[in-house]
């Protein structure tokens, strides 16, 4: 479990790709020094499994459903890396619930989807729009939580088929999102609470549709 407060960017040291699993070696002593083997840490969004710890560094591995799921797949040796570690019960929690179980990947776009009329920035305002796939959309609301890349974020404004969101110029300065260029690949996770909730309610709106499609329309009612 995560907060979706970044802790600190790593380093890609070194990509062993394999068929089973590929090995992601990172840099970051900040995060290496206080992890063990068999520790969970989210990485770009992603939670995986610690199995090497040396000085500075250490390894993950993630298998290739991991890969083709989120956007590890295109990392490359030397790019910057979201990393937080999981959380502990005497851990505060300054974002929001977080899983590391992507729900989707998404691009960052140059703007709105064309014919949205988005509000004017005020000066200095910083916001990302970003695609998501249309399953995960559903649980996206404006002022709700997401995660991109591991962050928490809150989300702005919301169309069919993208969502907005605003950037302070900490989150740019410390996250891998002040380094994203559009059409850059981004990991997302819905709300967690937002996803029990709509799977919890779905039977009974399913009900309530075949309820509707049998109703009779007033014209009918007066035949």
């Amino acid at each position: 479990m995560f907060s979706g407060i970044v802790e600190t960017i790593g380093s890609v040291r070194k990509i062993v790709p394999g068929r089973e699993v590929s090995r992601f070696t990172i840099y970051s002593r900040q995060i290496a020094e206080r992890m063990s083997i068999g520790d969970s840490v989210s990485v770009a969004g992603v939670c995986l499994t610690v199995v090497e710890v040396s000085g500075d560094e250490f390894s993950v591995e993630a298998i290739p459903e991991t890969l083709r799921m989120t956007s590890l797949g295109d990392l490359e040796e030397g790019d910057g890396i979201n990393l937080e570690l999981s959380l502990t019960l005497q851990d505060g929690l300054g974002g929001h619930l977080v899983f590391g179980h992507v729900d989707g990947v998404g691009e960052r776009l140059e703007g709105p989807p064309a014919g949205y009329d988005a509000r004017p920035l005020a000066e200095g305002e910083v916001i990302h729009w970003y695609s998501a796939p249309g399953e995960l959309m559903r649980y996206l609301v404006p002022k709700g939580s997401v995660t991109v890349e591991g962050i928490s974020l809150t989300v702005v404004d919301v169309t069919h088929e993208a969502f907005s969101v605003a950037l302070i110029p900490h989150t740019l300065e410390v996250t891998t999102l002040g380094r994203l260029q559009v059409g850059g690949r981004v990991n997302l996770e819905a709300d967690m609470i937002a996803k029990y909730v709509a799977e919890q309610l779905e039977p009974y709106l399913q009900l309530l549709q075949r309820g509707s499609d049998t109703h009779p329309s007033p014209e009918e009612q007066t035949l």
